[in-house]
């Protein structure tokens, strides 16, 4: 049977448990020991795929077809293993599948509670992910803070769980708020106290405090901490501050939270490595050159709806050993200018992400005209796609109706039009083009020398695509087809073989990148952009 580490958050919300599991993840595969990862939230939506980037953030799409919370994007690129369905477990889930059985008469008349049946549903599902995955650890992340109603039925199901497999086989992480009073000059311990009172309320009892600090602890404050918490001095982690998330697991590895864990789980593990991830840290702290991209969307009040776009930059960035300065334009004041020139002059790349829904249509198509006309690097995903289809049909092959039927259901030059399969689908959740396909690249494209290789698999999700009616036509007007989805014949990827670099993909290339293993078209888009910068400079 594989051990479990549970990690809760106290105080406050957004203290970075996603990432501080994700860290306990890297070290762990550092030293040999296999594992997987497991996000449970507390909402009652069955997955995020319906909720507004705006308010939940992006949407990250394993190979599998799920559509799951941001975290598991920060727990692939951490652990460098593909997740799936089961790696995302929701309250929504586990009430539709308990209220199905009851309807089914799986409960023979028996009257339906929290407990037992919603926690043994909850531990169920955590303990065949780990028998499915055959790792040495399973690492889940509880959602919500501790003290949340939504919270209680997973904290109950980890308690139970404790009780079932015992001492040896389970750890509680807490990660708490040790918060710095300017007025007083000091670091406060009492919401630490109340969180973790709170936690042992609930019958859990942390064996490790990661206590969130914009500061050093001391020797001091963690004596006082580990004595009113009932924890061991040792196992309250300094989690202060960083600039760069990719630090935070070298900064527990210093504070000896790997040998922590391995030792509490007499676990067998081998020595630490963490030279790869130090050089990435290192290039991203300490960059030679530095370049201005232009991000184009409509979800930008919350970044985290662009969250793993901005990580692929982090990356790119480190391979080119360049410093990303990421500009966020609103594609609406770009509408509102009736221009984008002004706006975008001076950027070095442009980028037109993914989304859904007329706002900002025009903005973004602007942004693509912009790019194509004025020769600065263009990268397009999904929707960014999609604009460069409808601007180069309207600017470059006279159709002057181009649009998407997604925006415009009669328009008369449906560049962009509804899947097919999609006809008649009515449930939204869960049912657009959804996971991993296999993409054939044109020999001798910009995208079939970025990624070395004649056919690659990424990562969908979208309901329209590129209408084959009018592929002939833009191909004919210098539109390439560099991608090809061969199973169905849709073009994946687009290119313009006379622009300096203009790649527009309808699949998510940053799902797929790496630290240290930046996404080839993410690497050469940011390697083109500081190409043009340099170009730039010499014209001044």
């Amino acid at each position: 049977m594989p051990k479990f580490i549970f990690i809760t958050g106290g105080v406050v919300s957004a203290l970075g448990k996603g990432i501080a599991s994700a860290s306990i993840g890297y070290l762990l595969e550092n030293r040999g020991i296999s594992v997987t990862m497991l996000k449970c939230d507390p909402y009652l939506n069955v997955d995020p795929g319906t909720m507004s980037p705006i308010q939940h953030g992006e949407v990250f799409v394993t190979d599998d077809g799920a559509e799951t919370d941001l975290d598991l994007g920060h727990y692939e690129r951490f652990i460098d293993r593909e997740l799936g369905e089961a790696n995302n477990i929701t309250t929504g889930q586990i009430y539709d599948t308990i209220i199905k059985k009851e309807r089914r008469g799986d409960y023979l008349g028996g009257t339906v509670q929290v407990v037992p049946h919603v926690t043994n549903e909850i531990k169920e599902r955590i303990l065949k992910l780990a028998l499915d995955t055959g790792v040495d650890v399973v690492i889940a992340e509880i959602g919500g803070t501790v003290g949340d109603i939504e919270s209680l039925p997973f904290l109950e199901a980890i308690r139970q769980m404790r009780l079932d497999l015992g001492t040896d086989d389970t750890l509680f992480i807490h990660l708490t708020l040790v918060p710095y009073i300017k007025t007083a000059g000091e670091l406060k311990t009492k919401p630490t106290q109340h969180s973790v009172r709170a936690l042992r309320d609930i019958g859990i009892q942390p064996d490790i405090l990661m206590c969130r600090t914009e500061r050093e602890l001391g020797l001091e404050l963690k004596r006082k901490i580990a004595l009113f918490c009932n924890v061991e001095i040792a196992a309250v982690i300094d989690a202060r501050d960083v600039r760069s998330i990719y630090e935070v697991p070298l900064r527990f590895h210093e504070d000896a939270l790997d040998g922590i864990v391995i030792t509490k789980l007499k676990l067998k593990a081998g020595s630490a490595d963490l030279s790869a991830m130090e050089t990435v840290v290192e290039r991203i702290y300490n960059p030679r050159e530095s370049v201005r991209i232009a991000v184009c969307g409509k979800y930008i009040n919350l970044k985290d709806a662009y969250k793993s776009i901005s990580e692929a930059f982090l990356h790119a960035g480190a391979e080119n050993d360049t410093r990303i300065e990421l500009a966020w334009v609103d594609v609406e004041d770009i509408e509102r200018a009736g221009s984008a020139d002004e706006i975008l002059d001076g950027m070095h790349g442009i980028l037109v992400p993914g989304g859904f829904g007329e706002r900002g249509i025009e903005g973004k198509i602007a942004c693509v005209g912009y790019a194509r006309r004025s020769g600065v690097p263009y990268f397009g995903i999904c929707l960014g796609m999609h604009c460069a289809v409808i601007e180069y049909a309207r600017n470059v092959c006279g159709l002057a109706e181009a649009h998407s039927t997604e925006f415009a259901p009669d328009t008369s030059a449906p560049v962009i039009d509804l899947l097919p399969e999609q006809e008649g689908v009515v449930n939204k959740g869960g049912t657009m083009r959804l996971g991993g396909c296999d993409c054939r690249l044109l020999t001798g494209s910009r995208v079939h020398e970025a990624y070395a290789a004649d056919t690659v698999r990424e990562r969908h999700r979208h309901r329209y695509e590129y209408s084959n009616e009018y592929r002939k036509l833009l191909e004919s007007k210098g539109l390439i087809s560099a991608g090809v989805y061969m199973k169905k014949d849709l073009v994946e990827i687009v290119e313009i073989a006379e622009h300096p670099w203009f790649v527009a993909c309808q699949f998510h290339p940053e799902f797929k990148s790496r630290p240290g293993r930046a996404h080839p078209l993410f690497r050469e888009f940011v390697r083109a952009a500081l190409k043009h910068s340099e170009s730039a400079k010499e014209e001044e």
